[in-house]
Formats: structure tokens, sequence, C-alpha cells
């Protein structure tokens, strides 16, 4: 291809990308860079028949003006990313020094709010991520498996969970686990505890976040894998089975190695969305038990007072994490690509 058709074929790419991710990222760098500017207070004096009093009030043009001229708000530079509602610095050197073990600190850390959503990201995303992979690639076998006439009501029942809408699915969920629900009055049956409430426990609702998050995920990884099964070379699975290699064996030496590629993709796109765990929080009202990164950045967002610049200093902080999070998994995919 000449480099002037790649180069008017890949343009409308570029642009899309430009003004839909590198402007947003840029403005809300600048933003997490700047804080509202506080009300101007004037002192007023207020004269009656008994007197002269002083009292203050809002200057309300003279904030608006203030506003207009640096609509980003006044220069706070990295003062919102060291403050205590994100990497919290001081607090963080002060609970240092006063912890005598590194269980100690790490416990003091997470009654930090940033902290504590980070805890629960990650935890959130190092255990729904694989699972999820299992769960799809053991339910992609199973269907594979089966006979062809059970295939297709097979495929439409597992991918219900992904077709429902995920605020729909989490709320469905949320009642079916109150005490009145099947699931809720089968785990006090179970426990023997009448008074054993799931939104009332911290771990309980940790569980069900992620049980969700299986849930919903789970069929993703399938129909990618289940893609992936009908390309596995019949001709490598038939000698397979001619030298003697259990099923086992089959899927362990032949179709896993054949679907490492797929593993990754599936891999990042689910790092990347339960990174931002966010419906599920809403949805099940965990956010006494459980915030994310998003959460706080929804919460940040929300109300009368309106925190922009920590909302965008969250996200920053988010995509940096993000990255990170993805780096070894590009690094590695770059370093297969380049052997080739």
């Amino acid at each position: 291809m000449k480099h002037k058709t790649f180069f008017w074929f890949v343009l409308p790419s570029v642009l899309a990308m430009l003004l839909f991710i590198a402007f947003p990222i840029v403005s809300v760098v600048l933003q997490s860079l700047h804080v509202a500017h506080e009300q101007v207070i004037v002192q007023v004096e207020n004269c009656g028949p008994f007197g002269c009093t002083q009292s203050t009030k809002i200057d309300t043009d003279a904030t608006e003006a203030l506003r207009a001229a640096q609509p980003l708000g006044r220069w706070a530079g990295l003062s919102t990313y060291l403050d205590r509602g994100h990497l919290a610095v001081a607090e963080v050197g002060a609970e240092w020094r006063r912890a005598t073990s590194m269980g100690e600190f790490l416990g003091r850390l997470v009654n930090l709010p940033f902290y504590n959503a980070m805890f629960f990201t990650l935890s959130y995303t190092f255990i729904v991520t694989p699972l999820t992979l299992i769960f799809g690639f053991a339910i992609a076998v199973a269907v594979n498996s089966a006979a062809k006439t059970l295939r297709g009501p097979l495929i439409f029942f597992t991918l219900l969970p992904m077709i429902v809408t995920p605020l729909v699915g989490s709320l469905i969920l949320f009642w079916m686990v109150d005490a009145r629900g099947i699931i809720g009055a089968a785990l006090q049956w179970a426990a023997g505890d009448p008074n054993l409430s799931v939104k009332a426990s911290t771990p309980l609702m940790w569980i069900m976040l992620m049980v969700y998050g299986v849930w919903h995920s789970a069929p993703f990884a399938f129909i990618v894998y289940y893609a992936g099964l009908q390309t596995v070379n019949k001709e490598t699975l038939e000698a397979a089975v001619v030298d003697g290699a259990s099923r086992w064996e089959r899927i362990r030496y032949v179709v896993l190695p054949h679907l490492l590629p797929l593993t990754t993709f599936i891999a990042l796109i689910q790092l990347m969305d339960n990174f931002r765990v966010f419906e599920p929080i809403v949805s099940f009202s965990a956010q006494a038990h459980a915030t994310s990164l998003s959460w706080a950045i929804y919460n940040d967002l929300g109300g009368e007072t309106r925190q922009l610049s920590s909302a965008a200093a969250t996200s920053v902080l988010t995509i940096i994490g993000v990255s990170i999070l993805l780096s070894p998994v590009l690094v590695r995919t770059w370093r297969d690509f380049a052997r080739k």
C-alpha cells in the first residue's frame, strides 16, 4: 500500500482517537492540576435604628468574574494528588512511622479513602479475571463436547448474562441475596442463623460482588474460546488420541497452546473492565462495604458540590493503574510478535 493511500486510510481513525481519547485525557490531566476558586468573601456594614453591625457575605459578582477569568480554577499543581483523599503522602508517612509491622501498616493504610478503593479494585480484578478465564474455557469445552442438537440452546442460555443489562442483572442478584430472597434465605438456613444478612457483612458483600462479576463476564470468555475451539487442528487431536493421550493431556498440550493468543486477548479486556468496576457497587448499594476507583470518581462528581479536580485526579490515577496493570501482558505480546 502506498504511503499516501495508507495515510488517508488511517486518518479517520487517528482523528477519532485524538478527538475522543487523547484530547479528553489531556483535559482531565489539566483539570487535575487546578482546584476550584474560593468564593470571594467581603465584609459589609449593616446600619439600623440601633446602630451598625459588621457581617460577611459572598461577593457573587467578584466570584463569577474570577471564574470567568480562570475557568479551569486556580493552579494547584500536584497538591490534589498528594492530599488525604488520594495518595495521602503525609498520612502514609505518619502511619509508617507509627506502625510496628508491615501488617499493621497495611491495615491502617486501607483506612484511607484512596487506598481502600484501590485495595478492593485490585482484589476484584485479580480474583474475577482468572475465574472468568477458567469458567469461560470450561463452559466452552463443555458446550463444544455436547451433541450438536443441544449446542444452540446451550449457547443461548450461556450468553444470557452478557445480554442482560449489567444494572438489571446486578439488581436481580441483589434482590435474590436479600433476607427474603432465595439466596439470602438459603444462606440463613445453611448457616443456621436467621439474622445472617449478606448486605450487612463486608466479606459476604465482597464475595457477592465477585460472583456477579464472574457471572456477567464469563459469557464473553466463553464465546471467544468457543470460536477458538472451532479452529483447533482436528488431525493433531486425532494424532494425540492415537498416541494414547488422555482428554486432559489433549487439552493441556494441544488446545491450550492453540488458544494462548485468545487467552491474552480476553485477559487484556477483562483486566481493563474489572479495574473499572462500578455498576455492581451502585446496584448492590455496597458503598458502605466496598468502594472502587470508578465509584470514587462518581462520588466526587455527584451531589451539589462537584469536586472536579478530585475526580480528575482519581481518573488520572486510574489510567496510570490500568497502564501498569496491562504493561506486562503488552510487553510479552510485543516480544512474541517481535520473534516472528
